[in-house]
């Protein structure tokens, strides 16, 4: 069961984050004239102990650089900011970004560099040269609506962080991180350029408005280094045809690589004759491309 939100206020230094108590938050958004917009995945977190674990399970240091995707009012980014050397704030809604640069410029926030952009349609190095791939970490509460396509662009080796401390929905995240026998298309994908993991669940009342799903924070790590040596050009087309039809065995998937070839590779290493995709780990995808090359 997923537990309801803390509430109390750890103890401590104060935080830069103060500048702004939390249960302020809907006041703000009503002098800037903001409703948040449940479509474009505006739910904003209002609680300090989940703000703090993710922060926490970021494993910053000072001399980071973080990638922050969809700030909105800046409750992470304030979290942020005291953490790592830079953090590049990227927003495409022009009211919050009015909303979170005044907030900057009045707290005297000036480690942070907020961008009026997609995140999807654009490049961290393009904005910042330091943010070039494996020279920063991304820290975000990850708007659910882009999670597959940011994944996609993110993982990409030619831009991609060191690692990934993300917000995304509960399903989702066990998705990603799931075992042989749940695995899917998307576990693959994830799994094959790096390691992931569930740090925590949070609760939908943990966020204003509140959403219709819980959520969890994953950390993805060793991005980019698990299968760099795979032909990934005979790699894919073979595991997306595996997963093509889900109810389907494997051999009759995968027939399009020749019968007897596919029904070779299965046995080559121990895989049984009507072993299903989702029964495949990332390890068993790469051993079954290399037998069915050969």
């Amino acid at each position: 069961m997923i537990p309801a939100c803390a509430g109390g206020r750890r103890m401590g230094a104060p935080r830069v984050n103060d500048f702004m108590k939390l249960f302020d938050l809907r006041e703000l958004l009503k002098q800037y004239a903001i409703k948040p917009n449940r479509r474009r995945g505006q739910n904003f977190l209002i609680d300090k102990n989940i703000l703090h674990k993710i922060v926490d399970a970021a494993e910053l240091k000072k001399t980071d650089n973080v990638l922050e995707i969809g700030p909105g009012p800046g409750i992470l980014t304030f979290e942020l900011a005291p953490r790592a050397a830079k953090v590049l704030a990227i927003e495409a809604d022009k009211r919050l970004f009015a909303l979170l640069g005044d907030r900057l410029t009045a707290g005297g926030v000036s480690t942070v560099q907020l961008v009026n952009a997609d995140a999807l349609r654009i490049e961290p190095a393009e904005l910042n040269p330091e943010f070039s791939a494996g020279n920063y970490k991304i820290v975000a509460n990850l708007p659910y609506g882009i999670t597959g396509r940011f994944l996609k662009k993110y993982l990409d080796p030619l831009i991609a962080p060191k690692e990934m401390t993300l917000m995304v929905q509960r399903e989702v995240a066990e998705r990603i991180t799931a075992k042989p026998g749940e695995m899917s298309l998307l576990a693959v994908a994830v799994q094959f350029y790096a390691e992931p993991k569930i740090c925590f669940p949070v609760s939908r009342t943990c966020f204003s408005p509140s959403p219709n799903v819980d959520s969890a924070v994953i950390r993805l790590t060793n991005i980019g280094h698990r299968f760099s040596n795979v032909n990934q050009t005979a790699f894919w087309p073979i595991v997306k045809s595996g997963f093509a039809a889900k109810r389907k065995q494997l051999k009759n998937n995968l027939r399009t690589f020749g019968v007897e070839k596919v029904a070779k590779a299965l046995a080559a290493f121990w895989l049984k004759e009507n072993a299903r995709a989702e029964e495949l780990s990332v390890e068993d995808w790469v051993k079954l491309t290399e037998e069915i090359r050969n």
